[in-house]
């Protein structure tokens, strides 16, 4: 049977590779120059072209980048991607020597360098959004040390903290998701060029000065990994989930918070938009957008890690274009994510009235009196707890502050010990204040002052190391960029 069909499929060409080409023209178009570049630099210092080949095929790339409007050009099926087009437009200014830029290499290690290239551009984008987010919320924290919250463990008023303390924890959490950001961006820093498609070259290739020059820290060792391996993928946005995963759980907190029930969160009116129909309601409706931003960054993250699943070990456009493409939509939506949440979290504030309500009718500070009383009656803590159990029931069942409640205390510690209590009416109402409560809890890790002061010093620090890394790497890449211009203006000269 003779085959008369001709390569692309009109439907083939209209579906994937047209959509594939325009994601190229906007995502890898510049890499591509640098790539092309770094090659070209290897391929005439290792000799396996002339230096007058490399002048002529630098001196076209050259005229060919000067003299493409790269937005304007669309898929006409004549080229099957973006590179074959370059290479064409090489040969048609210089015959032959045009398809020598190929020599060792392949579109398989092409494509991997600048995906992880286009990768490292969002991911550092990202971490750098992080490390403002942080900024602004130590800054935050530091302010609010001393206003006071009411903690809440499974949707119920628990104790007294601060805002600060509060705000502490979120910060830990949010220094160790960039951590493993930082980490993964360190797992893009090797480059696949050189593998070619599979097992390297015939050809005496120098694979650490393309890395070098392209701004990695080095090659990726084993040439079939470079083109099999996808943990570059899954590692990177396992990573940047865990971002938005975390920060949705703080938003939902911030939904609560704000609710008109609880209403300890205060949301300035530039962040409140009001009913059409309802004019008394102030609806702080950026939480909404940023819980379901986050859920979507989280449902985009799996999207991408998912479609790698019970995929083969080996060389699959399962990985590649379509994909990539796809997984970029999570750096922008995860990035209004945290654009907004560093500006949303630094003008709220605290209802210190409805705290100090919420405080008196839950009975929160109860725990420090029964802690007060194993400290200064000897009381084994199972007493004191009853105690202070009965001493809560019954001031809750009258509706009245803990603080007006030592007579029931006093009642309820002749009926577990069968002696009066020694604790005055004065040391009573100093323990179950919320301020004596947070000030006692001064132990590493607390909401005391001092305690806190320290966490936010180590998170300050956490947040300095974390800018030294990423300084670390652009640093490297700012210089490999200039030293790749000046080897690429060399080739042009000789």
């Amino acid at each position: 049977m003779t085959d008369k069909s001709v390569f692309p499929d009109p439907v083939y060409k209209d579906t994937v590779l047209a959509p594939l080409f325009e994601g190229v023209k906007r995502n890898y178009a510049a890499s591509m120059g640098a790539l092309n570049q770094a090659h070209l630099v290897m391929l005439v210092e290792t000799g396996i072209l002339r230096p007058g080949q490399g002048r002529d095929i630098a001196n076209a790339l050259t005229a060919i980048e000067a003299n493409t409007d790269i937005s304007a050009l669309t898929y006409t099926g004549e080229y099957e991607d973006y590179f074959f087009l370059v290479e064409a437009e090489l040969r048609t200014r210089l015959g032959d020597l045009g398809g020598a830029l190929h020599t060792a290499r392949s579109r398989n290690d092409m494509d991997h360098t600048l995906f992880k290239l286009a990768l490292q551009r969002r991911a550092e984008h990202m971490l750098s959004q992080m490390t403002r987010l942080t900024a602004a919320l130590i800054e935050k924290a530091q302010i609010e040390s001393e206003t006071l919250i009411v903690a809440y463990t499974h949707g119920q008023p628990a104790q007294p903290t601060t805002f600060g303390h509060y705000l502490a924890a979120m910060i830990e959490v949010l220094l160790r998701d960039a951590d493993r950001l930082s980490a993964a961006i360190d797992g893009l820093d090797h480059c696949p060029m050189g593998a070619a498609a599979i097992t390297t070259s015939g050809f005496p290739v120098n694979r650490e000065r393309v890395a070098e020059l392209l701004g990695f820290s080095g090659p990726l060792v084993n040439s079939y990994g470079c083109i099999a391996s996808v943990d570059y993928i899954t590692g990177l946005y396992s990573a940047v989930k865990l971002v938005f995963l975390h920060l949705g759980r703080v938003v939902q907190d911030m939904a609560f918070w704000s609710s008109f029930e609880v209403a300890q969160l205060y949301v300035p009116n530039a962040l409140v938009q009001v009913s059409s129909i309802m004019p008394q309601k102030r609806n702080p409706v950026p939480i909404e957008h940023m819980r379901h931003m986050a859920s979507v960054t989280v449902g985009r993250c799996d999207m991408i890690v998912n479609t790698m699943h019970n995929t083969p070990f080996t060389d699959m456009n399962d990985s590649e274009g379509e994909v990539q493409q796809a997984g970029y939509a999570a750096f922008d939506s995860g990035g209004r994510v945290l654009e907004l949440m560093a500006s949303f979290l630094p003008a709220c504030s605290i209802n210190g009235d409805r705290v100090s309500q919420i405080t008196d009718a839950a009975c929160i500070t109860i725990t420090e009196l029964a802690d007060t009383l194993v400290r200064d009656e000897g009381l084994s803590f199972r007493q004191a707890h009853e105690i202070a159990a009965h001493t809560a029931r019954t001031v809750i069942a009258r509706a009245c502050a803990l603080g007006q409640g030592y007579e029931d205390f006093a009642a309820a510690f002749v009926a577990e010990t069968g002696r009066e209590t020694q604790l005055t009416q004065t040391a009573f109402q100093l323990a179950v204040s919320a301020d004596t409560f947070v000030a006692r809890r001064d132990r590493t890790g607390g909401p005391a002052p001092a305690a806190l002061k320290h966490a936010l010093h180590a998170s300050s620090a956490g947040l300095e190391h974390l800018l030294a890394r990423q300084c670390t790497r652009e640093t490297r890449r700012t210089a490999a960029a200039a030293d790749l211009q000046t080897a690429f203006n060399t080739l042009t000269e000789l």
